[in-house]
């Protein structure tokens, strides 16, 4: 069962799942003037395609409720109690003791890029968790793969029971558009091993998708937690950019339209790409006044909805 599998089946069973809260407008005036010279886009994730609890894709949430009942369907779902440790307290107190473990370990871990913090990978934390309770006999339906597969299933799961997601508004019309308009489009920013799976079912909530190729070249999906490390990182840039060069496409050909504007389109503008500040819901955007005046990142295009980008990018 592949986990974009794994995702439709558990659709067909009766959960209860988080849903985002309706999008904030943010007190913001659109700059839609057409760009010129623009051969490819590249998108942020969580935030700009996808909207989503919390503005942004955590492995973890301050919240103790939340981390409560998203560790508490985990473990009830993966049968994973008769495997733990006895300590005191209820089992998901000593899961979070132990994952809140992993996680500030993985934090303090090298990167391997100079100056770039790395990117928690959840998957890797959950392969983890999981091989302790190998220890204790523990095993899992076949259908579910080996255990680095099972280790995505289950880092799927725990996030979806965490953050709700779904598309933003008019997120396929914008890549459609982009798409027609001749243009190359790759994805730049945070992302985890289920990232693609998400944005995919999120996609086709609103229309008929039937995988990401239709829209994004090979090689051009370019995430922090597979790549590992975390925005902002020139080197998540770098890797899309790289494959466009291939094509013979100039970082001065890229737009790269996202919500934070230090942390995401910060970088982009540094390495010489064109930038537009997506500001369609206060939970992600984060710009202040002193950014946007600071030519260092001030955006060179501002859209406060998705199907602005119709006006920005134009065909051929």
């Amino acid at each position: 069962m592949t986990l974009l599998e794994y995702s439709e089946w558990l659709d067909e069973r009766d959960l209860l799942w988080p849903a985002p809260p309706e999008p904030t407008p943010v007190k913001a005036t659109p700059f839609l003037e057409a760009l010129p010279e623009v051969r490819a886009v590249t998108w942020g994730v969580y935030g700009t395609l996808l909207r989503i609890n919390d503005g942004r894709l955590l492995p973890m949430v301050d919240e103790p409720l939340r981390m409560e009942v998203a560790l508490e369907k985990t473990i009830h779902e993966f049968n994973m109690w008769h495997s733990m440790s006895r300590k005191p307290g209820a089992p998901w107190e000593y899961m979070l003791q132990q994952m809140t473990r992993l996680v500030e370990d993985q934090q303090l871990v090298a990167s391997g890029h100079k100056g770039e913090a790395p990117e928690v990978d959840l998957a890797h934390i959950w392969r983890k968790l999981i091989s302790r309770l190998l220890q204790k006999e523990y095993a899992w339906d076949d259908k579910l793969g080996d255990l680095d597969d099972f280790s995505d299933k289950v880092a799927y799961f725990f996030n979806r029971c965490l953050q709700g997601v779904t598309a933003s508004r008019h997120a396929r019309m914008a890549l459609r558009h982009v798409r027609r308009a001749g243009c190359l489009q790759g994805i730049v920013g945070d992302g985890q091993t289920f990232t693609r799976v998400q944005l995919l079912r999120a996609l086709r909530e609103q229309g008929e998708t039937r995988a990401l190729k239709r829209f994004f070249g090979p090689g051009c999906i370019c995430l922090s937690g597979p790549i590992g490390v975390r925005q902002p990182a020139e080197t998540l840039f770098k890797a899309c950019l790289s494959r466009l060069a291939n094509e013979g496409i100039a970082p001065s050909e890229v737009l790269h339209v996202a919500t934070r504007l230090a942390e995401e389109l910060g970088p982009a503008k540094k390495l010489g790409m064109k930038t537009a500040l997506y500001a369609g819901d206060k939970a992600s955007t984060q710009a202040t006044g002193a950014q946007i005046s600071d030519p260092e990142l001030r955006p060179d295009r501002i859209l406060t909805d998705l199907g602005q980008i119709r006006q920005i990018v134009t065909p051929e």
